[in-house]
């Protein structure tokens, strides 16, 4: 009955963000020199990323040993989710009969989160990875991979955080507990990235689609890397970016990596005890091919 009852204002959430938005089909422009479309499957807009080489990893005394060596990457071109998915996107999956509820309903300081419609433009929480890739293929997409995120992020020069080299600051960044909780998507334009990317240092930590390994780098392919082949051997440990709101100015940099535990499907033949990590401070966003 509890399930039920939550579908149900999921899916009244969903339909009162959408009476605020053009459904409408999918619709692509230019925005000066930025292309944009809207996906008419949860009305996510989407920038495209062009194709073109970038240097990847940390660049400064600040990175840690898994973001070395810095190497040149080339990319095929992508779009990209320019916002994170937020709470009324993904209760679009969840009525649909795809996505799985968060395992959680609150936030860190709310009680009342997923559900509400005060929140309704603000990121998802509480998914797993496996969640976040249920939700990007449901969306006609998938997860960016890590080369891709960083990309979008950085561009072609060598910055250190999305908007430039300046430290974060309240008008750039959700972080160091200043807020003590997520904040509407896109509420940092002066954070955006060279590429008009919102939230991609701050708010929440984002799932991409690559294994994680803490030496990959030496190793990584000098075009469209997608992570290792295998999981390593602690698990199914993913690769999330971005930082979070309750992170420091360190952990914001473009280039810095962290990783959670994905659901084990081969051992979910076995056991369904275990769906993977998800936390208060961790949402994802979605990409697609050319």
């Amino acid at each position: 009955m509890k399930k039920v009852v939550v579908l149900l204002l999921a899916l009244a959430l969903w339909l009162a963000a959408c009476g605020q938005k053009d459904p409408g089909g999918i619709g692509t422009g230019d925005v000066g020199n930025v292309k944009e479309k809207t996906s008419s499957t949860d009305q996510m807009k989407m920038v495209f990323i062009p194709g073109g080489a970038f240097q990847m990893g940390g660049l400064n005394d600040k990175a840690q040993p898994d973001e070395k060596p810095s190497h040149k990457v080339t990319l095929k071109g992508f779009w990209l989710d320019k916002t994170e998915v937020t709470n009324a996107q993904y209760a679009q999956c969840v009525a649909a009969g795809v996505c799985e509820i968060p395992n959680e309903l609150k936030s860190a300081t709310r009680s009342d989160y997923y559900t509400n419609p005060e929140y309704a433009d603000y990121p998802v929480i509480y998914v797993t990875w496996n969640d976040a890739k249920a939700y990007c293929e449901w969306a006609g997409r998938r997860l960016p991979t890590e080369a891709e995120w960083e990309y979008a992020a950085r561009g072609t020069d060598f910055r250190n955080y999305p908007w430039g080299d300046t430290d974060p600051s309240e008008e750039t960044a959700n972080f160091g507990f200043k807020n003590k909780d997520t904040v509407k998507v896109g509420s940092y334009p002066a954070g955006a990235s060279p590429f008009g990317i919102l939230d991609m240092a701050g708010n929440v930590w984002e799932w991409v689609a690559d294994y994680y390994s803490a030496s990959y780098y030496e190793k990584s392919p000098a075009e469209n890397p997608t992570g290792p082949d295998k999981p390593g051997v602690n698990g199914l440990q993913m690769v999330m970016r971005g930082g979070s709101w309750a992170d420091e100015i360190a952990e914001l940099r473009l280039s810095n990596r962290g990783f959670g535990l994905a659901q084990n499907l081969e051992a979910d033949k076995l056991s369904n005890s275990y769906a993977g990590q998800a936390n208060e401070r961790t949402g994802f966003r979605c990409a697609a091919d050319e």
